[in-house]
């Protein structure tokens, strides 16, 4: 992951082991280089960049990109890997620059909870963990839908970071977090 190590020296002290966990940025840097998606630009771009090129979809797996269309409060979008399925409705994801860290955005999360609340169940809006509150915000974020790691030309596979979940992710945690609205 050559653009990982591009990117994390940037935010990490020196002498710190490398890992996609230390990263401090913008989200699309780092859903590129967690993802392997080799896209680039404002995060709303990549459902129109990926077409022709990535598959997209609807449905959730480890390693695609979720991508959220561009709002007010949102207004160059988000993307998220997801790093977990963990019901057709709930999934976990790790991306950067959503909750507050000491005081900050930007940093990396790993094993986020990020739940479908859209009418037809196909994605299209969510809601999203902020460690800054300690739970499920309130605000439904409309989104484009996943763009998986295979290429449409040759059918290569985009290789997601191996930092993308943790060893013990908070399955019932997130259930809990995501069904108490």
């Amino acid at each position: 992951m050559c653009l990982l190590a591009a990117l994390l020296p940037i935010s990490m002290p020196a002498g710190a082991k490398t890992s996609l966990l230390n990263y401090v940025g913008q989200c699309v840097p780092f859903a590129r280089a967690a993802s392997g998606i080799a896209i680039y630009g404002d995060a709303w771009t990549w459902w129109t960049q990926a077409a022709g090129r990535y598959q997209r979809g609807d449905i959730p797996r480890p390693g695609a990109v979720i991508v959220f269309e561009r709002t007010s409060r949102l207004p160059l979008g988000h993307v998220a890997v997801i790093s977990r399925v963990v019901d057709p409705h709930v999934v976990m994801v790790t991306h950067a620059n959503w909750s507050r860290q000491n005081g900050e955005r930007g940093h990396a999360e790993q094993d986020v909870t990020l739940t479908d609340v859209s009418a037809r169940g196909d994605w299209s809006a969510v809601k999203v963990w902020y460690r800054d509150m300690d739970g499920l915000g309130s605000t439904i974020y409309p989104t484009y839908g996943f763009v998986y790691g295979s290429t449409l030309d040759n059918g290569s596979r985009a290789q997601p970071a191996p930092e993308l979940t943790g060893r013990d992710p908070d399955y019932v945690g997130a259930l809990i977090d995501s069904y108490v609205r």
